[in-house]
């Protein structure tokens, strides 16, 4: 059988390219390497408990938001969401302070200018460049606004640059960035528009999903299937066969070869290449141009199994820094101890006032690693045992001063690091947040879904913003390139004269 796309991995990014596809008609094929779907969605058990991999929490999910649209059109708004405390859906440590962001825009700033009472103006300031990005998030995919807004100072200027020009006092510039885990708070490159899109969808709502992200690759494999599209596992695409110029048959492991009319890579642009084994288009400066792009940091995870009844729930997230600039732990010191670390807590089961799994999670960058790198899963030696192993204590230490009961209540613990990020979920050098942007060089690392073989596209996290958010909208435009701007414009109902 030829399908009309092929598409290669089946993490969020792919399987929503395959939703929007199939919905429209097209007969689709989703290839995934792994034996479970999901990417970076992907869950595992461990004596009765369920652990996430990438997935803790979303923003914007609250109707009438970003993330709420889109879900509504991918049919996911069903699922078991639970929203955080709109009080303190974020809690951060710094310097053995606590500060809370409450969500919205007008409790955010009440409750922060509670404690920093003379940069109230310069929290509403604040928030009105976050929130007006934010609602912009859409225009993008108007003609008539696109070029304005990729050459406006969300995407020219730096994250850092914003923060110090608005903000005077710089505990409270630490203090707004200390929840930005959730992506690479580089100083000389993090663009403005990426810090702002993300804080600001959840300064809007806040959500954890009961039961692990998994729910979402399997629900949305379950429309593209009911839409007549084929999800498969087990399937991993070893060469991309180019003749005449375009892509014609993807081969698989076991030899089969599954051919398209179009394909959609969903892995890291780099391995996306590797894969077109001889190209008549693909020169190798552009394969060198895209190899060259640094990569963000990865995480080193510890996910904590806890003795039932001890650790009462936490309905919100804790950032717990041991450092003096928070934004100096992009860097990598040899040896240096962890000194900052994100608290995640399962939610319990109904009735439940305890949780039975904690997260620590911390970056940790390739450099960390790379001596193990040729090595596989689980014969990776004595040496890369004792280096996690002393990483997750330093974690629980960080957190145990939070969490007074912590350490008496572990039953076992579980470690990943970027290997093991890369070796489940195919995950380049296991980076936590793809590519890293670079305000100062847009065109160079913020890339587009076309390559230079025309019927060969690329989506996921790589391309423009990180995340759920992200990728969910670098989704649509992968599919654009295929159904046209004007059909997905229509599709999520958005204005063309935005």
């Amino acid at each position: 059988m030829k399908y009309d796309v092929v598409i290669i991995g089946a993490g969020l990014g792919g399987l929503e390219c395959g939703y929007t596809l199939s919905k429209n008609g097209l007969n689709v094929c989703v290839l995934e390497q792994s034996p479970v779907l999901g990417g970076c969605l992907q869950t595992f058990h461990r004596k009765g408990n369920t652990y996430d991999t990438g997935f803790h929490y979303i923003g914007g999910l609250a109707e009438g938001q970003h993330l709420n649209r889109l879900f509504s059109y991918f049919q996911l708004m069903d699922l078991p969401w639970k929203k955080l405390d709109e009080n303190c859906f974020d809690e951060v440590i710094f310097h053995g302070e606590s500060y809370a962001f409450a969500n919205g825009y007008e409790r955010f700033i009440d409750t922060l200018a509670a404690k920093f009472p003379h940069q109230k103006e310069n929290l509403k300031q604040y928030i009105a460049t976050l929130s007006e990005i934010g609602r912009n998030i859409f225009n993008s995919f108007s003609p008539r606004s696109a070029e304005e807004f990729f050459q406006s100072k969300a995407f020219t200027q730096s994250a850092y640059d914003f923060l110090n020009e608005t903000i005077s006092d710089p505990l409270l510039r630490n203090v707004l960035a200390g929840t930005s885990l959730k992506m690479e708070l580089h100083p000389e490159k993090l663009p403005l528009y990426i810090y702002a899109q993300i804080n600001d969808s959840f300064i809007q709502s806040a959500w954890r999903i009961e039961g692990g992200g998994m729910q979402i690759a399997q629900k949305l494999a379950q429309h593209i299937t009911s839409q007549g599209g084929t999800v498969r596992t087990k399937a991993a695409v070893i060469e991309l066969i180019e003749e005449n110029g375009v892509i014609t048959r993807a081969k698989l492991s076991n030899g089969e070869e599954v051919e398209g009319t179009t394909f959609i890579s969903n892995i890291h642009p780099v391995k996306t290449l590797d894969l077109v084994k001889e190209s008549k288009v693909i020169r190798n400066i552009y394969k060198r141009r895209i190899g060259n792009i640094p990569n963000t940091y990865g995480m080193f995870t510890a996910n904590l199994r806890l003795k039932p009844h001890m650790v009462p729930y936490l309905n919100r997230n804790q950032y717990i820094y041991e450092t003096d600039n928070i934004w100096s732990y992009y860097e990598y010191k040899e040896n240096q101890k962890k000194n900052c670390v994100l608290v995640s807590y399962q939610t319990p089961e109904k009735g439940e006032e305890t949780t039975c799994n904690i997260d620590l999670l911390t970056p940790m960058t390739w450099k960390e690693v790379a001596q193990w790198e040729e090595t596989s899963i689980m014969k990776r030696g004595a040496d890369y045992e004792k280096m996690k192993e002393t990483n997750a204590q330093e974690c629980i230490e960080i957190a145990s001063k939070w969490i007074p009961m912590l350490k008496d209540s572990i039953e076992g613990i579980y470690t990943s690091t970027p290997l093991t990020y890369r070796d489940y979920t195919g995950t380049y050098q296991g980076s936590a947040y793809g590519i890293q942007k670079d305000h100062a060089q847009l065109a160079y690392t913020m890339l587009t879904p076309k390559t230079p073989v025309p019927n060969l596209l690329l989506t996921g996290q790589n391309l423009n913003l990180h995340g759920v958010l992200g990728v969910s909208m670098t989704s649509f435009f992968t599919c654009a390139e295929i159904l046209g701007m004007d059909k997905i414009a229509d599709e999520l109902k958005i204005s063309k004269n935005n």
